[in-house]
């Protein structure tokens, strides 16, 4: 008798995920096999972060550049004293393992504008942002929309927040929104970091580990239903929560599509190629293209490549640099100390002399995907052979 009541009670046993399939519609599966990404480890990805493990979202991919300072403790669950110094994103994934072993958490100091590649956002379920820079916000917004992901971002200021939902074709996305002063803001900070040999002064925002965890649940329960899209629940696609901690008023605000809006492109048909930006050469790659598309076939990147830097006084230096990643000492000619001139492209067609670099050689990431051309009709080409690299076997 004994035996048979030890067996009812491990028949009931409950696991790590029991509680969450009490929910009608749940389905842990779906989470365990998705993959999320988390742009920015700061207020806001540290509860994204911290949320994700605990629902054991099975590999979650975080992005940070920036160092764990002593004014991240006071909002920043994921960090300790010890951490400071240490990188934001290796942290935070060491410490989403931590919370629950069932989790893959990948670190990645990277710069998600020019250094992370599309099909990397390709192979997410949905990017979660926890960033303070619109620059950053707008390149998220024109990679997912290329290869047509959802993406949820968030702000926090003071006792404030917002979260909003961008999927590609169902209402506004993130440009739609930006207002000329946003505009204004990006084109200061890009003409700042050519034209002057300091850094720009950004402002530091008062956020709380209060307004972080609202907005932070907000966008993560938005992913659980878009993640859960069949069962037909509403979610906030082209439109945004607002929070005011003063008063606790919270509000839904509908934002308006513009169908000029230039990061309304989605990339078809994408082509997987067991090619790696590491080893192919420029050559290589229109050869393969021409092969596949013709021989009128030209190179497209979504990115200018600054080329070479030429001085007045005639001294010249290759660059071979993302023109985002360009920076005013850069542009110092090394000879007379003037500011050079440089030049930039996009389109490869097969009569330029640097043809025997490779792609990661001229600043294109791992993974990424490139255009291939004849006239206005293009087809888009997957370095597939990266995948190991980024995600690990």
């Amino acid at each position: 008798m004994e035996n048979n009541i030890e067996l009812e009670k491990s028949d009931f046993e409950e696991d790590r995920y029991s509680r969450l399939r009490l929910i009608p519609w749940w389905d842990q599966d779906r989470l365990k096999n998705a993959s999320i990404m988390v742009v920015g480890a700061g207020a806001i990805g540290n509860e994204l972060i911290k949320n994700l493990a605990l629902l054991g979202i099975g590999n979650i991919l975080i992005y940070d550049m920036d160092t764990i300072e002593n004014t991240n403790l006071t909002r920043s669950v994921l960090y300790r004293l010890k951490d400071v110094g240490r990188n934001k994103a290796e942290v935070a994934a060491q410490r989403a393992m931590e919370i629950n072993p069932d989790v893959n958490a990948r670190a990645f100091v990277s710069n998600i504008i020019d250094d992370v590649g599309l099909g990397v956002f390709r192979r997410m379920n949905v990017v979660l942002g926890g960033l303070d820079n619109r620059e950053a916000r707008l390149a998220i917004n024109q990679s997912c929309y290329k290869v047509n992901i959802p993406w949820i971002d968030g702000a926090i200021e003071a006792l404030n927040g917002f979260a909003r939902v961008f999927i590609p074709g169902h209402g506004a996305c993130y440009e739609c929104t930006m207002t000329e002063t946003d505009w204004k803001l990006i084109n200061k900070r890009k003409s700042c970091a050519l034209l002057t040999h300091e850094q720009m002064q950004e402002g530091k925002i008062p956020t709380t580990p209060t307004s972080s965890s609202i907005v932070a649940g907000i966008q993560v329960q938005e992913m659980l239903k878009l993640l859960h899209s069949d069962r037909g629940l509403p979610t906030l696609a082209g439109k945004g929560y607002v929070f005011n901690g003063l008063t606790h008023d919270s509000y839904v605000v509908e934002y308006q599509e513009k169908s000029e809006c230039m990061s309304h492109e989605i990339y078809d048909p994408i082509i997987e190629k067991p090619w790696s930006v590491r080893t192919m050469t420029l050559k290589e790659l229109l050869k393969n293209v021409k092969e596949i598309l013709g021989e009128k076939a030209v190179i497209d990147f979504d990115r200018d490549i600054a080329k070479v830097a030429t001085c007045s006084c005639g001294e010249k230096k290759e660059l071979f640099i993302p023109v985002h990643k360009l920076k005013g000492e850069m542009l110092i000619c090394p000879k007379c100390g003037a500011n050079m001139q440089f030049e930039s492209f996009h389109t490869i067609k097969g009569d330029e002399e640097f043809l025997n670099k490779t792609l990661y050689e001229i600043g294109i990431p791992l993974m990424h995907i490139v255009g291939g051309r004849v006239g206005i009709n293009s087809s888009y080409f997957e370095f597939t052979a990266d995948k190991e690299e980024i995600f690990g076997k």
